[in-house]
């Protein structure tokens, strides 16, 4: 295992904005970081975990030594005539998961499509999309502690999994690394069909007898067709949550604004797409040089070529208080500034 010095993160965030590492060590294996994270040389330096790179927005250099946990394999645990258990290397990309249990016809995560990102950043965020979360899937997380190197195996209930977050990004943030996941598929899927443009996509492609292939070829489709390809175009998906009100200032806003949509979490709160609230507040397709919000999708700001980090979280607060000022709610990041 190398350890590099003065090393650009361009290409190590989806942003593909420049930052440099002071140290840099890609390891393959937990006993590479556990090495790495017991050795007396290293212990007193700070550490910064990157996985992905697809849900950072990079601000400054990163004085520490950045790990990129590169842990690959998929392992079949167990398995009955209902479900299967699979154990993932936390560096597995989780579109390729994805991909994966649809050829084998695993249900569960279909709805999850192109999700970019790996497998270890799963959990972290408690990823979402077209109403399904990773966590109604994840079994367990296995980590390592950053401060000795010690391994532990967190239950499904011990990573407490919340919108967009979990134990990884509150309480043990930066406190441990993700080395691999624990996920139960259905061999006999449930299809989850009625968020979104799901349905009314799977009707466009003519489809009858619905598969989780199909699902998943739809929600491709419908991603492809509203989010830019960080390849082509530097983002981070999603830069803002969906925000849950209350119902009381739901109705209030819906005397106000007749069309805004709205889906109920519970008894008493309801969630706002914030694509829908940026859009009604005139961001849609803005640009300021190098930088805008994306003509296709509001919830998506981008790097045109050239951007800096700190200009991109400025527009991100401009766009925070225009609908504040708006709408009387305050967005939240999705996106971790760095």
């Amino acid at each position: 295992m190398q350890i590099q010095t003065n090393f650009s993160l361009r290409h190590f965030n989806t942003f593909g904005l420049e930052s440099e590492a002071r140290f840099f060590a890609e390891v393959k294996s937990v006993d590479e970081l556990t090495q790495i994270l017991q050795d007396p040389v290293w212990q007193q330096t700070p550490k910064f975990i990157l996985g992905g790179g697809s849900n950072v927005l990079f601000t400054k250099n990163i004085d520490a030594l950045v790990i990129h946990p590169d842990i690959k394999g998929i392992e079949t645990i167990k398995e009955d005539d209902e479900n299967i258990w699979l154990q993932l290397g936390s560096g597995v990309s989780w579109h390729t998961f994805v991909l994966y249990c649809v050829e084998k016809n695993y249900g569960g995560i279909e709805n999850l499509s192109l999700i970019p990102g790996t497998v270890g950043a799963a959990p972290l965020q408690n990823i979402g999309a077209y109403g399904v979360e990773v966590k109604d899937v994840i079994v367990s997380v296995e980590a390592v502690s950053v401060d000795d190197g010690t391994i532990r195996v967190f239950s499904k209930e011990e990573c407490k999994f919340g919108y967009r977050e979990s134990i990884f990004k509150k309480e043990l943030k930066d406190k441990y690394i993700i080395t691999h996941v624990t996920f139960v598929l259905s061999k006999n899927p449930v299809l989850n069909i009625t968020y979104g443009d799901i349905q009314k996509t799977l009707q466009e492609m003519n489809t009858t007898e619905i598969s989780i292939k199909d699902v998943s070829n739809a929600v491709m489709h419908i991603r492809r067709s509203k989010l830019p390809d960080p390849a082509i175009i530097g983002n981070a998906g999603s830069f803002f949550k969906n925000p849950e009100i209350a119902e009381e200032q739901f109705s209030m806003l819906k005397n106000q604004y007749p069309e805004i949509p709205g889906y109920a979490v519970n008894d008493h709160q309801v969630k706002v797409p914030a694509g829908w609230l940026i859009e009604k507040a005139g961001w849609k397709g803005y640009r300021e040089g190098s930088i805008g919000v994306h003509e296709r999708q509001a919830l998506v700001l981008v790097n045109y070529g050239g951007a800096n980090g700190n200009d991109i979280k400025l527009l991100s607060e401009k766009i925070q208080d225009s609908v504040e000022e708006k709408f009387g709610i305050r967005l939240s990041a999705e996106v971790n500034f760095v």
